[in-house]
């Protein structure tokens, strides 16, 4: 449990900077370093989001970078999703899990690579939009569910590609959308015996203390710059991934 701790500063910087549950850098982690498996790693992750997202939120919100009403309606997609996420968790292999990381990691790194965002983005919610966003809920929520991450890496680079949110925007809204869901994954992780308690809540409240600091150097960086240091982290943990799966393979 002690290698758990040095997991906190990390998970909160990414939330604050990327909009990111943290998720991403709690379920390797937890795997390399805390001896956790796949699956009871990706069930701490989502406990441990809660907390996080929830400091994250406020201080985009605090700066007007938060839209509720877009959070609510990604929401009602994540919850269901979430559900259905981790039912899957349950029936699918470790091997599986990684691999389906990876490829889900890579796709997002092409598309924040091929992403200009802007500063200034605004959006028009209607019947079109709300469509939208309740689909990108849907798939956000089963892939929290099943991999363990809040969503923003699949929230995130969609409301900038598709809907033409402003990167902040996206951000802050993103991590007010990731709340409900991460409560939502974790009530039935619980359910299945994934979630270690004491291990989700030190993250999770360690990482709020990193958090703020992570969103006020959001607002400082330039968002290209921004988009180019998600995608570096992004193929960082691919390889992470990928030798964690290969050492597996070997291991049999």
């Amino acid at each position: 449990m002690a290698d758990i701790l040095g997991d906190r500063p990390g998970a909160g910087l990414l939330s604050g900077l990327f909009g990111v549950g943290g998720g991403t850098v709690i379920v390797p982690a937890l795997v390399a370093f805390a001896g956790f498996d796949r699956k009871l790693a990706a069930g701490t992750s989502l406990l441990a989001i809660v907390p996080t997202s929830l400091v994250g939120t406020i201080t985009y919100g605090l700066d007007g970078h938060v839209s509720i009403v877009t959070a609510a309606i990604l929401a009602a997609g994540t919850v269901v999703g979430a559900q259905i996420g981790t039912w899957l968790l349950a029936r699918m292999s470790q091997q599986f899990l990684r691999w389906a990381f990876v490829v889900f990691l890579l796709v997002v790194a092409v598309q924040l690579f091929l992403t200009i965002p802007l500063r200034d983005g605004s959006v028009e919610i209607d019947a079109g939009l709300v469509v939208g966003l309740v689909a990108v809920g849907l798939a956000t929520g089963i892939l929290a569910g099943l991999l363990g991450v809040g969503g923003g890496v699949i929230v995130v680079p969609a409301m900038i590609l598709l809907f033409g949110y402003s990167d902040l925007l996206a951000k802050g809204t993103s991590l007010l959308m990731m709340i409900p869901t991460a409560v939502s994954g974790t009530v039935a992780n619980v359910r299945r015996r994934f979630v270690s308690w004491r291990g989700g809540l030190i993250i999770g409240l360690g990482a709020c203390a990193t958090v703020t600091l992570g969103s006020w150097l959001a607002r400082l960086l330039d968002p290209q710059v921004a988009n180019w240091m998600f995608v570096a982290f992004l193929l960082f943990l691919v390889w992470k991934t990928v030798t964690e799966a290969l050492r597996a393979r070997r291991a049999r």
